[in-house]
């Protein structure tokens, strides 16, 4: 009844998932994830017991595919109607579809990745987004190539019922809002007729509110930049005094109305920043 991907970034640091299905919050039921120890999507019926135990598990060192193997040794209900997918820290990941899962049904892992569904359109589904996973490793931002494989299974035809929810979680140390957060991204379509498309419409805005700037494209605030900026602010209602400390202030307070504090560097703006300033005023 859904199909999703739990995978690691190239260089370990991050984990995730994606998933998407014609049942409503799917985000509510099927990810999980903890940074540093792994991610798992438990499905089919889903034992939401499994997300704890794989990453308790996980976090003393078992790896992938012996912690799979456990959930289902340790699942006193259907576990033939059972689909689950895990990866680690490090190493393969791993995927178990029931024999009773509805068809079609069944899963691929490699290293860092596990994809897998039931009820699809066939396995065409499975296939296509293991290959887009693959193809996308020059793609460091994990949010971005778990989405596109999400969407190569959706081509495909995805649930063979329909579409409804899509849901993405994806963590890394440190790297959610304001650095107080291992929770790099949790975004949620919980019931909505194309979920995959609006997922990524909802992405695009997270990148925009929360990521951090590239320091490589940071525009130094001086010159007509800056007289540009700090009239521009002045129009928006942030009056900057003379000092460049004080159109440093005036730019973080209006940045901060806008929901960019995220984007603020001193002596700088974000080119994203700027546009979102220059369409503002």
């Amino acid at each position: 009844m859904t199909f999703s991907i739990v995978a690691r970034s190239a260089d370990g640091s991050t984990l995730g998932v994606a998933v998407a299905s014609k049942f409503l919050g799917v985000g509510a039921a099927v990810p999980a994830a903890l940074a540093g120890v792994g991610a798992v999507a438990t499905q089919s019926y889903a034992n939401l017991a499994y997300r704890p135990q794989a990453l308790a598990l996980l976090g003393t060192g078992v790896a992938a595919t012996q912690t799979v193997a456990a959930l289902i040794a340790g699942d006193a209900g259907p576990v033939d109607h059972r689909q689950v997918g895990v990866v680690g820290a490090e190493g393969d990941g791993a995927t178990f579809t029931g024999t009773a899962c509805h068809a079609w049904a069944g899963g691929t892992a490699g290293d860092g990745f596990a994809i897998q569904g039931n009820m699809l359109a066939g396995p065409r589904v499975v296939d296509d987004m293991r290959a887009a996973w693959l193809a996308g490793g020059a793609q460091e931002r994990l949010a971005y190539r778990l989405l596109a494989a999400l969407r190569a299974g959706d081509r495909a035809g995805g649930d063979r019922r329909g579409r409804q929810s899509a849901a993405l979680l994806v963590v890394a140390k440190g790297m959610g809002y304001g650095g107080t957060s291992d929770v790099v991204a949790d975004l949620r379509v919980d019931d909505h007729p194309d979920p995959v498309t609006e997922l990524g419409r909802l992405l695009e805005m997270h990148t925009l509110y929360f990521e951090r700037p590239d320091p490589a494209t940071l525009l130094e605030l001086t010159g007509p930049l800056a007289t540009e900026v700090r009239d521009r602010l002045a129009a928006a209602g942030h009056e900057a005094g003379p000092a460049a400390a004080d159109l440093d202030e005036a730019l973080a307070s209006w940045a901060g109305v806008e929901n960019l504090e995220e984007r603020v560097v001193a002596g700088h703006i974000d080119p994203m920043v700027l546009a979102h300033l220059r369409a503002a005023s």
